[in-house]
């Protein structure tokens, strides 16, 4: 806008200028017309600038939106200058903290990664935090890389609270109930946030749970959630060849990892099937009886946490009752 202003100036000012030739040249017969002159410049200057703020759309009154101050634009302004400091530690941490907030868990693994080498493996936080962006990426990883990063953290640092965290989700996985009670007992003794509370009492009670099941296992391994997921006709144009499919099942109501989902090949229509086999911790898992919301969405970016633009349909499910539900994917994810 900056430029478009200076060239409109500029024209303006030979407009006058035009105008003013034949005002200000001496005759022999009269002075030069300088009044004349002068209202020429006032209204040819003046009255452009007047008529255009006026009928324009632009906003004069507002600030130029400062881009370099931006969150994507700070982190690109220190990834340049980590490209050229390599051996700063902590600037590797606060870029892996800046492109996890920005969603962009690839990139921020690689940061932590590479704090993680220049700490020697003796960082809790870079180990944290390449696990954190590993989860995020799949889930899956808790079973072995992500559990794997998770476990060093936690042998550098035994009080580290997401080390004990991500460690009983991760012994969860493994099928080691008891480590996993233990460590969410331990998260416990820490007084964490409400929030994080709920789910590890729920956690430690559904072990509890598991561990007198007995004649109950068979019931909760019949249980199963069937549903036919189809794409809406206006949203298959927004679907790349090679996405991924998500579809899990969750209670709205319990907060903590989905009763199980599956990922699929985006190609539509398919039928899901659901059950105790798709769990991804062995004291959440799908059971007779049970109020679920059922999620279908579609991963543009292939990465099992929700991204802003991701189609997405849902549908509730009583276990037990309801028999194969469709779902129709046709919203997107804010």
């Amino acid at each position: 806008m900056t430029a478009f202003i200076f060239l409109a100036g500029t024209l303006a000012t030979g407009a006058a200028l035009l105008l003013l030739a034949p005002l200000m040249r001496r005759r022999t017969d009269a002075k030069p017309a300088m009044f004349a002159a002068l209202a020429v410049v006032v209204g040819v200057l003046g009255g452009g600038f007047g008529l255009y703020r006026m009928l324009s759309t632009y906003d004069w009154g507002g600030t130029v939106p400062a881009v370099a101050d931006t969150p994507a634009a700070m982190t690109a302004k220190l990834a340049r200058r980590l490209a050229r400091e390599p051996d700063d530690l902590q600037g590797w941490l606060l870029l892996g903290r800046s492109y996890s907030e920005l969603g962009q868990f690839p990139l921020a693994a690689r940061a932590y990664q590479r704090a993680d080498r220049i700490a020697d493996g003796k960082n809790v936080e870079a180990l944290i935090g390449v696990g954190e962006t590993l989860v995020a990426q799949d889930a899956e990883s808790l079973r072995g890389p992500a559990g794997h990063v998770f476990e060093r953290a936690l042998e550098l640092d035994p009080t580290s609270g997401k080390a004990i965290f991500y460690s009983a989700f991760a012994a969860l996985t493994r099928g080691d109930r008891a480590l996993a009670r233990e460590r969410f007992q331990k998260m416990l003794a820490l007084d964490p946030p409400e929030q994080v509370r709920k789910i590890l009492e729920s956690q430690i009670a559904g072990l509890e749970a598991a561990g007198g099941q007995g004649a109950n296992a068979a019931a909760v391994d019949g249980a199963r959630v069937s549903v036919r997921v189809t794409l809406a006709p206006a949203l298959a144009a927004s679907i790349p060849a090679g996405s991924t499919l998500f579809v899990a099942a969750r209670d709205p109501k319990q907060p903590g990892p989905p009763f199980a989902v599956k990922r699929l090949p985006a190609t539509f229509p398919v039928d899901v099937d659901l059950s105790a086999a798709d769990a991804m911790l062995e004291s959440r898992r799908i059971a007779a009886g049970q109020q679920l919301e059922v999620v279908a969405r579609v991963s543009l970016g292939g990465q099992p946490t929700a991204t802003r633009g991701d189609p997405f349909g849902q549908v509730g499910y009583h276990v037990g009752q309801d028999g194969r539900l469709d779902i129709v994917i046709d919203k997107l994810s804010q």
